[in-house]
Formats: structure tokens, sequence, C-alpha cells
């Protein structure tokens, strides 16, 4: 990655022109644009055949949070860098919430020059209507959310939607399955609709949320406050990211070696018998055994955190 270029440039786009000068912002800006640039490759997000002749078309979730604010300006320096060949749709929905600043994000667009389309549909009323005041209203949310963007992509003719979920949401996900749902799971940061027609893309799945709060606080952003369900207190999913933050100021560092845990799984050592032929697995009479391994030693830094958790035990 090149120096990050002076935000007084006059080639920059409008939306990186008030970005902070100081030396630690820069790194910043480059660590995210990194993160994202091997996200995008690890996964293959791009097709082979994208170039600046042959576009593909992504249409860019913004709900008016830190993440989705971070997650387009990072596309949109990537794309003036010449190193995504894409074109960039930002799209809201405008769910009708009450009290919801409609003015903030068309306009926010127009300033820095963004290609967007404005979507109002009423799924407040919706969810507000169906689940019970103390239930969690995230789920219904989330679906209703999703089949509408699903349409406007296709109406656009984009081949994906781009979502600003970062490596916490994917770990508090991955709890979340475990502890509620009795299965490893979490949010890839690549799949298909299940229509088949549709790529939903994550490109922030390495960036730490820290690290975009600190970016979204730096370039001043105008944040919407989600109204729905944010205003409820007590969600599965906030106990679950009480416990991550807790263990990442007990030990520095953890969060991301979860994050990495969760691209390097080993069949044979779980206990699903889908994915390892357990059943046949036999001692060899001769024959040569391809090399499963018994785990893994813990290292000497892996035995001293071990300690350092359970000495008040």
């Amino acid at each position: 990655m090149n120096d990050i270029a002076d935000s007084s440039a006059i080639d920059v786009p409008a939306l990186l022109r008030n970005a902070p000068s100081s030396v630690e912002f820069k790194k910043l800006r480059k660590r995210l644009l990194r993160q994202v640039r091997e996200a995008i490759g690890d996964f293959g997000m791009l097709p082979e055949s994208a170039s600046e002749e042959n576009r593909p078309k992504w249409l860019v979730c913004l709900s008016g949070g830190k993440d989705s604010y971070t997650l387009l300006a990072v596309l949109v320096e990537l794309q003036w860098r010449g190193l995504l060949p894409v074109e960039l749709i930002a799209c809201n929905l405008d769910q009708a919430q009450p009290g919801f600043p409609a003015h903030v994000l068309p306009e926010f667009f127009e300033e820095n020059g963004i290609k967007h389309v404005i979507v109002r549909q009423d799924t407040y009323s919706v969810v507000t209507e169906k689940i019970p005041a103390h239930r969690t209203y995230c789920s219904l949310c989330s679906r209703l959310r999703r089949g509408i963007l699903y349409r406007v992509a296709r109406e656009q003719g984009c081949e994906a939607i781009v979502l600003g979920h970062h490596r916490e949401d994917i770990l508090e996900t991955f709890f979340m399955n475990l502890f509620h749902g009795g299965r490893l799971a979490s949010m890839p940061p690549k799949l298909i609709n299940d229509e088949g027609d549709l790529l939903v893309l994550r490109p922030l799945a390495y960036a730490a949320e820290n690290d975009i709060a600190r970016f979204a606080t730096g370039m001043r952003f105008p944040i919407i406050p989600c109204n729905l369900c944010g205003s409820q207190d007590g969600l599965q999913r906030d106990e679950v990211k009480r416990l991550l933050q807790t263990w990442e100021k007990e030990t520095p560092g953890r969060l991301g070696i979860m994050a990495r845990a969760l691209g390097n799984s080993r069949p044979s050592h779980l206990l699903d018998r889908s994915l390892y032929d357990f059943v046949n697995l036999r001692p060899a009479d001769g024959e040569e055994v391809p090399d499963e391994g018994e785990a893994e030693e813990p290292c000497g830094a892996s035995l001293a955190m071990t300690a350092k958790l359970f000495a008040a035990e």
C-alpha cells in the first residue's frame, strides 16, 4: 500500500478531503485499507473478469452507523487508488422509525458526490406490531431489511450487496450460535443468497470494531443511532459483546486470536460426523495412513495465559 495521500490533494475524493493528517490516523487508515484488501482477496469477492472496462456493481448498504460509513469510505479510497474495479452504489433503507433524520444521509451523499439510492419502507410498524415489546426485534427486522435490499440490488443491476459487519460482529455471532443455537457457525465474509442470484459481502471481516470507531470519530461522520433494536436492553448479543470485551481487556489480542481460529478449523478434532468419517477410522494394518495428527501441544505463551486465567480458581 502506497503512502496515504495528503487529504488536501485536488484529486482526492470529496469523502476523504477532511481526513485527519496526523501520523496516528494515517496508520489507522492504512491498516483498514490493508485489511479490507486482504478480505476481498482472501475470499474472492471480486470476479476474475473485473477490470476498469468490466466493473461489477456493488450495493453498499448504509444505516448511518459508524461501521457502514467506514465501509463506504474505505471502498471509495480503494476505488480511487485503482485497487477496486467496481461501481459503488450507496443505499440507505429508511425504515420509518420515529424521529429518524431522513435528511442526513441524502445530504451526506450529495455533498460527497456518492452515487446513491434512498428507499423508504415502513418496516418499523411491521416489526413493532408483530414482536412484543419485551422480545428482540433484530431477527424479523433483519429479514425484512435484507429482502428489500435484495430487491433494490436487482433493480440497480448489482451482483452483490455489501454490509459493514466487522470482526467483533462475526465473533459475537459465533458465540451466539454456540451458546444459544447449538452449532458452530458465524457470519461468513462472502455468501450467496437463497435465490442464488446475489452475493452478500462483508469486506470489514478482518477489521476491529475499536479501529472502526476511531476512524469514524476522526472522520466526523454524521452518526445516526438506531432507535429500534438499539433501544432494547438486555439483549443476548449485548451479553456476548460484554463477555468478549472483558476477555480482550484481561488479555489484549485475544479477539484477534479467536478470529483467526474461525479460519483454522480441524474437522478431525471436532464432533461433526458429517464433516469427518469417524465411523470408518481404524488403525493401520501395514498400510500408510494419512497423518491426522493428535492435538497440538500448547506453546509456552498459551500455558502462561491459561495459568493466568485460572489462577483465581
